[in-house]
């Protein structure tokens, strides 16, 4: 019996640009008895079921937007005789719809960390539930990824998880649902030796795939004290203490290393933070600014970000204290007029910001927006295909709709145009070299314009978090530019590198 790991994807590249980390996660969760399990991720090449044998299973990481394509992968898999395991955000939401569209034998909900070697074990047995329950593991529990098993010239970016979780609860967002709002926060020298692993193999730039690695705000300690809750307030000053553990190692590690993360703009109030992300060389964080305006913000529950020129000074914080920012937008909420795209490329000009996606607005599952959106559509609700539009991740890309929610006052082509626009403008040659000149070789701002070119070609009017709509296109240009971007981001493998000792007491200031 082999055992199969697959990320599936509508499009594939070649060269990928950030290591799907949880593939290398679930191969350390493999049982040793089954030997080492074949890694197959689609953005690199597809994956041929025809290798499968009778027997075999088929582990297969679903998130809305590669759901359709994962289940017909996992219908051509059963009927090769393959054991079919479906985990990850979508089916933790809708098992039952994987069981009926995916051709799934199993469906594990939650983590899979823990209870993959349990699933593998009763699959071999013959008897495999039709659901389990992973939960949410432990952050001792976290498995350190099996990169070992890596083609190192694959990718131009490796990940590292630091925490899972987050406590705040945007009407857009399903993480902190799925994955819960209370930081699961992973121990501190089980990342370093991570990252020691991956600057051994030649990786210098590595991504913190967290859910935001701002987990405990001076905020939440301010009212932990207001509360006289001392039990609660020792809990988030620990929490906080190894953030700061965690980025002086970091800081010990060679130069050339280069991190992103995951950020709230909160983290901007707490200039501490800053200087320590700073230090350990977190270059850049995507913060979810969303909209330029104090509506927008309550449009998506985000009022605790800040709007107009307080936005713009907010963001600046950053990078005075050198960390950039990959600023997310979305275009299409209830509040938007005509005039919010230029303003928000006009603010994003301001502000400084080096990178930048720009959505529309999606109702994706477990969000309090598709719960609205879903309750709205009551029993007359539209069909595309003998599909509802309610399960718009089940209707093909080329017929699926651009924009699913109705606007107030813009039609979905006004909005899906104004969006492209603003990417285009954004990622001009002229303004990408114009943001090009935080660097100071010729060379690095000539590898900043691959990464703007990249950006606009693989993920423009899209965004990051799902496939590119702009299919032929994004294969082909992508591909090259992702080609380019591993070879100019690769560095010499520095195999003697050993992990960096524990300094003394590292504490951060509660105020």
């Amino acid at each position: 019996m082999q055992i199969h790991i697959v990320n599936p994807s509508h499009f594939s590249f070649g060269t990928g640009f950030i290591t799907p980390r949880w593939m290398y996660v679930l191969a350390a969760a493999t049982p040793s008895q089954w030997g080492d399990p074949i890694l197959s991720d689609e953005s690199l090449k597809p994956f041929d079921t025809s290798q499968l044998r009778e027997g075999d299973v088929v582990g297969i990481g679903l998130h809305t937007g590669n759901a359709l394509v994962g289940y017909e992968l996992g219908r051509r898999a059963r009927e090769q005789g393959a054991w079919v395991v479906y985990g990850g955000s979508h089916p933790t939401l809708f098992p039952e719809e994987a069981l009926e569209h995916g051709g799934a034998h199993a469906v594990v909900k939650g983590d899979g960390d823990v209870t993959w070697g349990r699933v593998i074990e009763d699959c071999a047995n013959g008897t495999p539930d039709q659901t389990y329950e992973g939960g949410r593991v432990d952050a001792g529990k976290f498995r350190k990824a099996r990169w070992d098993l890596i083609e190192r010239d694959k990718y131009a970016w490796a990940s590292v998880q630091t925490v899972r979780g987050c406590p705040k609860h945007c009407s857009f967002c399903s993480v902190w649902r799925t994955d819960g709002q209370e930081p699961r926060q992973r121990e501190v020298n089980p990342v370093i030796e991570e990252i020691v692993e991956l600057r051994r193999m030649g990786f210098r730039f590595i991504a913190l795939a967290d859910d935001n690695f701002y987990p405990v705000t001076l905020e939440d300690l301010k009212m932990a004290a207001r509360r006289e809750d001392k039990t609660r307030y020792d809990e988030l000053k620990a929490l906080r203490d190894e953030r700061f553990e965690l980025m002086a190692l970091m800081a010990q590690l060679p130069d050339d290393l280069n991190f992103f993360t995951q950020i709230t703009m909160e983290s901007a109030e707490d200039p501490e933070f800053l200087d320590a992300m700073r230090k350990a060389r977190i270059r850049g964080a995507l913060v979810g600014i969303e909209a330029v305006t104090a509506e927008g913000l309550k449009d998506v529950y985000k009022d605790f970000n800040l709007a107009g020129e307080e936005l713009v000074e907010r963001l600046q914080t950053f990078r005075e204290h050198g960390v950039y920012i990959l600023g997310s937008f979305i275009f299409g909420l209830p509040s938007d007029r005509p005039d919010t795209f230029k303003a928000t490329a006009d603010l994003a000009k301001r502000a400084d910001i080096t990178f930048a996606q720009f959505v529309t607005l999606t109702p994706f599952p477990g969000t309090l927006d598709f719960e609205k959106w879903e309750r709205e559509q009551g029993n007359d609700i539209e069909k595309v295909d003998g599909v509802p539009v309610s399960r718009h991740w089940l209707i093909p890309q080329e017929n699926r709709p651009k924009l699913l929610t109705p606007h107030p006052v813009m039609s979905g082509e006004e909005i899906r145009q104004g969006t492209q626009q603003v990417w285009n403008s954004f990622y001009s040659l002229k303004a990408s070299w114009q943001r090009s000149n935080i660097l100071k070789s010729i060379r690095n701002r000539l590898i900043f314009l691959v990464a703007s070119k990249v950006m606009l070609q693989a993920f423009g009017n899209t965004g990051l978090s799902t496939d590119s709509a702009r299919a032929s296109r994004a294969t082909k240009l992508g591909g090259i530019g992702f080609s380019l971007l591993q070879k100019m981001f690769a560095a010499q493998p520095m195999p003697e590198l050993e992990v960096p000792e524990t300094p003394s007491a590292p504490t951060a200031l509660a105020s």
